[in-house]
């Protein structure tokens, strides 16, 4: 316990010693740029690890449920947009509602000839398509009608116009419903085929948010998203910043960016802490005993009576909502939300990579994993540089081989992943901070 103990203090105490070098010999800015992502990527690696570390659900589709969670940013807080909506918004809004209602009827039918498979077959498949059909007749041409007006400014139908920190507890609740029915589909699956049919279904909601302009702008992307902070413009001219800065000598411009910047520290920290305390709770309670039972040897907690199928779901659906609320802080912080950003090296692989080297089963190697993983990501590429630059000092400057090596920097990034996975799974295959054993 005590060795368990003073591994996290130590690890713990290392990643704050490397901010504190950033800050120092970087700049203040640059490390608390680094803190927030660390802290959003900590948040996405315990959602990760409640699915795989503590129940062995292998869901490669994190990318999927980040882009939703930045999407209820879209919905949630941008303004709406009257003139589009007049033009086309209720049709679709009739349409999808139409769309629901044969859903509705198609179960109705599917569950009432469960006894003839050829008639649920038919009728099922029938009254699908007709309502399929049936929406996009009334939707297409109000699609079309609101991407074509004033496509360079809107050609969407805007958000409701709420304060952004609301679309937080949404994106989760969004994430979790997707979550939901892909789980009822997916979850019966193999471990290997879960993990290409989420990486498939997280492509599938990619690819519809880049499409579908009517709702979020596509590759067009939406700026100006409004903040749970002040603009720093705004403590630029406010009279306690410009004595401050006054009387110490500082640029207020750098002044107000950190304060910016520690106000979203404490926004993000705060919810690392409760999601954090959630999971610690939930972990040493008898629900968690039973998921971690289940993770070992799923047939013997089946034959004991245990749902296993429902279980999974309802990791899965956790997991998901975490990491949609972590999408939603993310774009938040970026202050626009663009699709073309998300790639499965980001939002899947990487946050693997987080809680595969931090500690996969425990909730304190997630962490450490998110911001160990993200800080190198980040801080690689200098660090690289300045590694080439000292090994190529004794060259020429016009040396084909210095350039080429200079020229090659921004490659150290992958170079250093791959390094620091093989690395772990050499030394410390069951990560940096190992599951601690239970009786």
């Amino acid at each position: 316990m005590n060795k368990h103990k003073n591994r996290i203090i130590l690890t713990y105490g290392f990643m704050f010693i490397l901010l504190l070098l950033v800050g120092f010999l970087q700049s203040w800015n640059v490390s608390l740029a680094i803190l927030n992502l660390c802290i959003i990527s900590a948040i996405m690696s315990l959602g990760i690890n409640i699915q795989w570390g503590n129940s062995g659900i292998v869901n490669f589709g994190a990318m999927g449920f980040a882009a939703l969670g930045g999407l209820c940013c879209v919905l949630v807080s941008m303004p709406i947009t009257n003139s589009v909506w007049q033009l086309g918004g209720f049709k679709v809004l009739l349409a999808i509602v139409i769309f629901f209602i044969f859903i509705f009827i198609t179960n109705r039918i599917w569950k009432f000839f469960k006894h003839s498979p050829k008639k649920r077959i038919f009728y099922s498949v029938s009254i699908f398509l007709i309502g399929f059909m049936t929406m996009r007749l009334i939707a297409d041409p109000a699609i079309q009608s609101i991407e074509s007006f004033e496509s360079a400014k809107t050609g969407y139908l805007g958000g409701v116009n709420l304060p952004i920190i609301f679309s937080w507890p949404i994106a989760g609740l969004f994430a979790a419903f997707v979550a939901f029915l892909i789980g009822k589909i997916a979850l019966g699956l193999r471990s290997d085929y879960l993990a290409i049919a989420t990486l498939g279904i997280s492509e599938i909601v990619l690819y519809f948010i880049k499409n579908e302009d009517w709702l979020t702008r596509g590759v067009k992307n939406v700026n100006g998203l409004p903040r749970p902070v002040p603009y720093e413009i705004d403590l630029q001219n406010t009279d306690w910043l410009i004595k401050l800065t006054e009387n110490y000598d500082l640029s207020i411009i750098v002044v107000s960016s950190i304060i910016v910047k520690l106000a979203y520290s404490s926004l993000f920290l705060l919810t690392l802490i409760i999601i954090f305390i959630f999971f610690e709770t939930v972990s040493k309670s008898p629900w968690g005993r039973m998921m971690r039972a289940i993770r070992d040897n799923e047939i013997s907690a089946n034959a004991m009576g245990k749902d296993v199928k429902k279980r999974h779901l309802q990791v899965f659906v956790i997991g998901s909502a975490i990491i949609g609320i972590a999408g939603a802080m993310m774009t938040t912080l970026d202050g626009q939300f663009t699709p073309a950003s998300y790639q499965p090296i980001r939002y899947t692989f990487l946050i693997w990579i987080m809680v595969i080297v931090g500690g996969s089963g425990n909730n304190y190697g997630a962490v450490l994993g998110g911001f160990l993983i993200w800080f190198f990501w980040v801080e690689s590429e200098p660090l690289g540089l300045w590694i080439i630059e000292l090994c190529t000092s004794v060259l020429d400057d016009d040396s084909l081989l210095k350039n080429h090596l200079l020229e090659s920097a921004a490659h150290m990034r992958l170079i250093m992943m791959g390094l620091t996975l093989l690395l772990a799974l050499r030394f410390a295959p069951k990560g940096i901070i190992e599951e601690q054993k239970r009786i």
